[in-house]
């Protein structure tokens, strides 16, 4: 049985992620600042609580949380320790409601952090920031109970085996709450299955297979071929994506995002097995009710 999984945000409904920028928090006095930061971490749990309760109610078995549900949790002038902000114990304790709601629920939670977490850069101030913002996903994961933190392979800087060969280095570097919910996916650029499954199958982080970006940037392997080969890298339900590009394969800039997915875009050798597909449109929960329908899983 697929679990279908919703990206993110909605469409429709009146369940809302707050963020802010550095800029407007630089402005406020400090005190001021970390009010205004702690009301809204408070309210992104909250509506964490309301997203996973829409889920069960409408057959979405997965929600992929907004890497921002901690706002500029990282930044160099604003991070800041949650246990020490005005509201910290209540927010710490709102996302551990939903980790109660996810257990009550057989629901799963996932994040994809932000494409500037590079483990492949030859910079080394670049990673540690990649691995400090890391650290924050699973701390957030470890109150939520998300058991994904998937992230792309990165740059090659011309020269994919070297980039990899660092990607490798550093894994060693990360805590075990990252590499026990790190996981690696093809890009529409760079990285394909094919060169990311030798990668994983050594370091033992689980393939997550977009079917997008491999029509975008195609190898020697199929996607029955890249199924299988992401199947056998996982030890818990693997992990999927799925999007349509958004004037078709015949248009133009195909790796963008269309508002639904096309039910021809979906592979069949997918129908049948027990994995999670996260539906990538830009109709968010509409997209994945529509698709759900299409195959006749409702």
């Amino acid at each position: 049985m697929i679990r279908f999984g919703l990206c993110c945000k909605f469409e429709t409904q009146p369940i809302k992620f707050y963020t802010t920028t550095a800029t407007a928090l630089l402005k406020l006095e400090k005190n001021v600042a970390r009010r205004k930061i702690s009301n809204l971490c408070l309210k992104n749990a909250e509506s964490l609580q309301k997203a996973l309760i829409y889920c069960t109610q409408n057959n979405i078995g997965s929600f992929r949380v907004n890497s921002q549900i901690l706002p500029l949790k990282t930044h160099p002038q604003i991070g800041y320790d949650v246990e020490k902000l005005p509201d910290g114990k209540d927010i710490i304790k709102a996302f551990k409601k939903c980790k109660s709601l996810l257990l009550e629920n057989n629901l799963r939670m996932t994040f994809h952090p932000d494409q500037f977490i590079l483990l492949s850069s030859p910079n080394d101030e670049v990673t540690q920031r990649s691995i400090a913002d890391l650290n924050y996903h699973a701390q957030v994961c470890e109150w939520i109970g998300a058991d994904v933190i998937n992230i792309h392979g990165g740059g090659a800087y011309g020269n994919k085996k070297k980039a990899l060969d660092q990607v490798a280095r550093n894994l060693m570097r990360l805590s075990k709450d990252v590499r026990s919910r790190l996981t690696f996916e093809n890009d529409d650029k760079t990285y394909t299955p094919q060169d990311l499954f030798l990668l994983c199958k050594k370091e033992g982080v689980p393939f997550v297979y977009d079917v997008h970006h491999h029509r975008c940037n195609p190898d020697e392997l199929s996607e029955e071929q890249s199924t299988r080969m992401a199947l056998t890298t996982w030890d818990r339900e693997p992990l999927f994506h799925i999007s349509s590009p958004q004037k078709g394969w015949e248009g133009p800039h195909t790796n963008k995002h269309h508002d639904y997915i096309d039910i021809k875009d979906f592979p069949k050798c997918w129908r049948g097995l027990n994995i999670t597909v996260e539906v990538e449109a830009k109709a968010k929960e509409c997209a994945v009710q529509r698709l759900v329908k299409s195959l006749g899983q409702e």
